[in-house]
């Protein structure tokens, strides 16, 4: 199972245009689905059946990603004019214009002598009649859905000018049995939700799991010892430990930027304060000292900053600290209580939770408390965690007597799509980009 995911990625050949410099197609991410662009994404061509399978497979997947972002519309297949037979002739642009593709995307499946398989793609600017990137990629067939991921990705970039987000992966607690005794395990998939598998068994309840932002490592609360710890899992190496062995109860972690570094909650005698753990020599700070509940520590993408939730003003709300302790401030005034905040990978936003007249919320506002804006809104939104291009929200909404489900909002708050999990879910942590 494993092998799937972190496999030897061949990159036989790139060649990316000066021309795509020069493109004339392009998505303004900052409008959302009010005006997506058409896209024509043909199944890529395969000299046997096995071949044109798996084509068929990887176009669907970009076709399924491209959609999911709301801000392509992948053209119906059946308004499709011409029949692309060979990836080294230019398509006839005449024909794309008609049906309203701005882009084109065209492919192939080769098998190799060794068992691989190699994956061409091309997209094409169908306007300026010129192609705007070209890659093969040589890899085991079992494969063919990353390379999905990292195609679309690569499109996504292209016609937007930011990164992708589509070959990264979610964690999230799965959870299952009646609800007296809830049976919470952790579970890794896909962003889509494909390839979900356990990490965890059942026998130890587990919570708030978080990515490192920069390696394949998670670190989450368990209940495995009989108290709270919190643990570190390498994901490469199948490896669990518990990062320290403290006189009270610990949870809340979360990874600084650099994955060298773990900010942390610790009750001890009923005080519950922000630490920070490195992980390199173990040694521990302290970083909040007040007799109210300080916890859910998240740092700003440079690291140099910390915001976290506190009840010091007499309810729960949003502060923000230098990563060293100093400067504590708190930034919502918003009528209601505030919680969970996440820093965005871009550093501009601050996501949260906020509960107000009976009801949760998805939000997000500007590190000095500006700009709130609240995205979604239900019975219970919780937990959001940022996409790795900080343009996409995770979260989990339960209503009533139902279970946990894992949802994701774009920051124009019009995109509200519901991710397909095997189980209920919760406390969802979005993976950096796979390397």
């Amino acid at each position: 199972m494993m092998r799937r995911l972190f496999f030897a990625l061949a990159l036989v050949l790139s060649a990316v245009f000066a021309a795509s410099a020069e493109a004339q197609v392009r998505v303004n991410v900052e409008e959302g689905h009010l005006n997506p662009m058409p896209v024509a994404v043909v199944d890529f061509l395969g000299a046997s059946p096995a071949a044109q399978q798996v084509g068929g497979d990887i176009a669907g997947v970009v076709r399924a990603n491209l959609e999911r972002s709301a801000l392509f519309r992948p053209i119906d297949r059946a308004a499709f004019i011409e029949r692309i037979q060979a990836l080294e002739v230019p398509p006839r642009f005449a024909d794309w214009k008609v049906i309203d593709a701005q882009a084109l995307v065209v492919g192939q499946v080769t098998p190799l002598p060794d068992g691989r398989i190699r994956i061409d793609f091309r997209l094409y600017d169908v306007f300026a009649e010129q192609q705007m990137t070209g890659f093969s990629y040589a890899t085991t067939p079992d494969n063919w859905r990353r390379i999905a991921h990292r195609i679309s990705d690569q499109i996504y970039e292209q016609l937007t000018g930011e990164r992708g987000y589509f070959d990264s992966r979610i964690v999230f607690v799965s959870e299952s049995g009646p609800r007296t005794r809830r049976v919470k395990r952790l579970m890794i998939m896909d962003q889509d939700g494909a390839n979900p598998f356990y990490l965890t068994g059942p026998d130890a309840m587990v919570l708030t799991p978080r990515f490192s932002p920069s390696t394949q490592m998670i670190t989450y609360l368990s209940y495995e010892t009989g108290a709270p710890r919190v643990f570190l899992y390498n994901l490469e190496t199948n490896r669990r430990e518990v990062m320290g062995d403290f006189p009270g109860m610990s949870f809340a972690p979360r990874f600084s930027p650099d994955g060298s570094r773990v900010a942390f909650t610790l009750d001890m005698n009923g005080n519950a304060e922000i630490y920070t753990m490195d992980l390199r020599t173990r040694a521990r700070s302290r970083l909040t000292n007040h007799p109210a509940i300080d916890t859910g520590p998240s740092y700003s993408p440079d690291g140099s900053q910390i915001t976290f939730e506190s009840d010091r003003g007499g309810s729960q709300q949003i502060y923000v600290m230098n990563a060293d302790g100093s400067g504590q401030r708190r930034i919502s005034f918003g009528e209601g209580r505030y919680a969970t905040p996440v820093w965005s990978p871009r550093g501009d936003l601050i996501a949260f939770t906020r509960q107000s007249g009976g009801r949760f919320a998805i939000g997000v506002m500007r590190p000095d408390g500006s700009g709130e804006r609240i995205l979604t809104e239900s019975y219970l939104d919780e937990a959001p965690t940022w996409s790795p291009n900080g343009r996409v929200i995770m979260f989990f909404r339960e209503g009533r007597g139902q279970g946990a489900r894992l949802w994701s909002v774009d920051l124009t708050g019009r995109n509200l799509r519901e991710i397909p999990t095997p189980t209920d879910a919760s406390d969802p942590a979005w993976s950096p980009l796979l390397p």
